[in-house]
């Protein structure tokens, strides 16, 4: 099917190769797609992007963050055969990685196609097959019959390798299928939020930010806060989506395209009880449907975003997701519609005294 102008920059975004500290292609992507609606661009010293609008120069300063980096691989030894050892980047699952495609991207730009193996089953113990393989027992065979043809390709200790998919819109067009989608959705959404507000009014500052290593520690977050030093903080990402096979309401509620999810609380932060009855209170007013999520593993980075400085209301605002930290997630249009909806009528609505009212609430 012909992508429309959303969907261009949504696979744009997915399909840019970026894991933590590797994260250039997707900022790329970002910034061509943001530039056009900011009135600046910049970043801070470890490689996050800051688009900005101003609204009203003397107005408090509004930070929408998605992370750039993806989970995936770095290369760190190839063997006298030619077989690639790696060390995760970001949490794997090592159920969801054997037999897949990966993209090794070498220092010039290259790519190199590999798969992820493993010693195969027919060979193992009754016992071993019954248990999933160890991570640290995968390799990449990028076909190659030795370690000085693998570098003759330009592949080195230290490049990234990604997962390999391209951006799907399923038969049901409101699904949309990606590697990435965590968290390049979070990016979707902070430049469509700048996209439609390039010619409304707003009694602030805008920050559309494409931070770095989320998956590895927050850090992104932690650097482009300092820098921008924001008044309130929204942090955009994917959650659980509840509505998958074997899932228990105890243990994930959020359903796709039922709107996006509040988080409550994860292991990084307690949501800001100002700011999370203020979105809650916009979304019923304007009629956005929205779900609450809690999750006590994990976290946004809302985590970093709320402790920076001397602290800042913050709140995580979550896309349910299946599949995260796989090779293709799964999400739903109607969810990323809403949530943009609801994140343009919260600008127009944060003021000077309103931001000060939440802060102390």
């Amino acid at each position: 099917m012909k992508l429309d102008e959303t969907l261009e920059m949504m696979k744009d975004l997915t399909d840019a190769r970026g894991i933590p500290g590797n994260e250039r292609e997707a900022r790329d992507a970002m910034k061509k797609h943001i530039e056009p609606y900011a009135d600046e661009i910049d970043h801070d010293g470890l490689g996050s992007l800051i688009a900005s609008k101003t609204g009203d120069v003397n107005g408090p300063k509004i930070m929408i963050a998605g992370h750039l980096d993806e989970v995936g691989f770095m290369i760190t030894r190839i063997d006298d055969k030619g077989f690639i050892y790696f060390q995760t980047v970001g949490g794997w699952w090592s159920q969801v990685m054997l037999a897949q495609r990966v993209s090794i991207v070498t220092r010039s730009g290259e790519t190199i196609t590999g798969i992820i193996g493993s010693k195969p089953p027919h060979i193992l113990t009754p016992e071993a097959r019954k248990k999933p393989v160890d991570i640290k027992d995968m390799f990449i065979d990028v076909g190659a019959v030795s370690k000085e043809e693998v570098l003759s390709w330009g592949v080195l200790p230290g490049d990234m390798a990604v997962p390999y998919f391209e951006f799907t819109v399923m038969k049901n067009e409101n699904f949309l299928l990606a590697k990435a989608w965590d968290n390049r959705i979070g990016c979707a959404i902070a430049i469509e939020v700048m996209k439609r507000l390039k010619d409304e009014k707003h009694p602030n500052q805008v920050y559309g930010v494409g931070v770095i290593q989320e998956e590895v520690g927050l850090r992104g977050a932690k650097t482009a806060t300092n820098k921008i030093q924001p008044d309130i903080g929204f942090a955009v990402d994917v959650g659980i989506a509840g509505d998958t096979p074997g899932v228990s309401d105890k243990e994930a509620v959020g359903n796709m395209g039922e709107g996006p999810q509040i988080l409550l609380y994860d292991a990084s932060m307690v949501s800001h009880t100002g700011l999370r009855n203020f979105v809650v209170e916009t979304a019923e007013e304007i009629g956005v449907p929205y779900q609450f999520a809690t999750m006590s593993g994990g976290g946004t980075d809302a985590g970093s975003i709320h402790v920076s400085g001397t602290g800042i209301p913050t709140l995580a605002i979550c896309i349910p997701t299946r599949y995260i930290h796989s090779h293709a997630a799964m999400l739903h249009r109607a969810d990323f519609e809403n949530t943009v909806r609801l994140l343009v009528e919260l600008m127009k609505r944060l003021d000077s005294e309103t931001v000060q009212k939440i802060t102390f609430e």
